[in-house]
């Protein structure tokens, strides 16, 4: 049998070095090494926390945990990233044996019988999608190929090509059965993607698992664009106990734009700055808006809160298609979401930072 990749291994990190592992939020973002030891401020106990990284989904994991906390924790954490590759094999558009792919090659033809846990993610993608008025879509993998962007090569589709496309896409193609539960979708053509949610998905599905083993206090992150905060970072003589995590400055990589803190709540974040192409001197980003066809750009980045990382990731992408004051209206009836998006300024390299539903003690901007 050959060896099993090294992707269980277990890191200790100190105090502020969980604040760097975490550190670069903007979607598809390498992180930075963590620093091997870190002190905190003056007067508190130092803190070590165990890091427990995989490989999936096509970016980097985490798990960081309280070392010494919580009995068993590590060995449920390590049970978390099995089920990530579990789940992969269930949700991949890229797997030709995914049960996402036979999903969208035999559902135009005849009702599928979807898993039960699945058949929850895609009827919260739809009312997902029906709230937020098509922004978010789980069904926009036609436009999505058309520009290119599942293979990283973005190219500029004729819009012919596009109103064709726009006629596979929406969820009002596709018909759910909760009874039977089974899929069917309404023409061929229309295709399930779920790389909007899918992360933030199976975050979720970790956090259960490692709540159902009796861990009550960890962070959990997955391509860095999405994150979930249970209970709090230990050793801190703070008010109110959190985990505390950074977003990258959409401008300036190198630098952080706000640090939040999180406690029982996700986060998702949205931008275009790592897939994007040139043509005709205008630059085309891989966030595409399912309603028109064409990449959105009235923002730089947005960032979701919500209670679960599911919501948050798909709140995200539908924020950055919505821009700034649909996001504002869409946040005004719900209360448990928030958001911080950069949209950008007058002159050329500056940007505006807005927040929704965030007060003073959950976020602070750092440039």
């Amino acid at each position: 049998m050959a060896a099993k990749p090294q992707s269980n291994r277990r890191q200790f990190l100190t105090g502020q070095a969980a604040l760097d592992a975490v550190s670069n939020l903007a979607a598809d973002a390498p992180s930075r090494p963590p620093h091997p030891r870190s002190e905190l401020a003056s007067g508190e106990a130092q803190t070590y926390l165990i890091q427990i990284d995989r490989a999936a989904m096509a970016c980097e994991f985490q798990i960081l945990l309280n070392a010494g906390q919580q009995s068993g924790a590590t060995e449920a954490a390590l049970d978390a990233m099995d089920l990530i590759e579990r789940l992969e094999d269930q949700l991949s558009w890229f797997r030709d044996t995914s049960e996402l792919t036979r999903i969208n090659r035999t559902a135009a033809t005849a009702p599928v019988i979807v898993e039960r846990r699945l058949f929850q993610l895609l009827v919260e993608g739809i009312s997902l999608s029906e709230q937020t008025q098509g922004a978010f879509e789980i069904t926009a993998g036609p436009l999505w190929k058309l520009w290119g962007f599942h293979r990283r090569e973005g190219k500029m589709p004729t819009e012919a090509d596009i109103q064709r496309a726009l006629t596979q896409t929406g969820s009002h193609q596709v018909r759910l059965d909760a009874e039977a539960r089974t899929i069917r979708f309404a023409r061929h053509g229309v295709e399930i993607n779920l790389g909007a949610i899918g992360k933030g998905y199976a975050l979720d599905r970790c956090a259960e698992h490692l709540v159902s083993e009796g861990v009550d206090n960890f962070l959990i992150h997955g391509g860095q664009s999405s994150m979930l905060a249970r209970g709090s970072r230990a050793g801190l003589s703070e008010v109110e106990p959190s985990w505390t995590v950074a977003l990258r400055h959409p401008l300036r990589p190198d630098q952080r734009l706000a640090e939040l803190r999180l406690r029982d709540r996700a986060l998702g974040t949205s931008g275009s700055g790592n897939q994007f192409f040139h043509f005709g001197g205008k630059r085309y980003g891989h966030v595409l808006d399912p309603r028109t066809g064409q990449p959105a750009d009235a923002l730089l980045s947005a960032t979701a809160l919500a209670p679960t990382a599911a919501q948050a990731d798909a709140l995200a992408t539908a924020f950055f298609v919505m821009g700034v004051e649909a996001s504002i209206e869409f946040c005004q009836s719900r209360p448990e979401i928030g958001a911080l998006l950069v949209s950008p300024g007058e002159q050329a390299g500056s940007m505006e930072l807005v927040t929704i539903g965030l007060d003073q003690a959950e976020w602070r901007r750092v440039t």
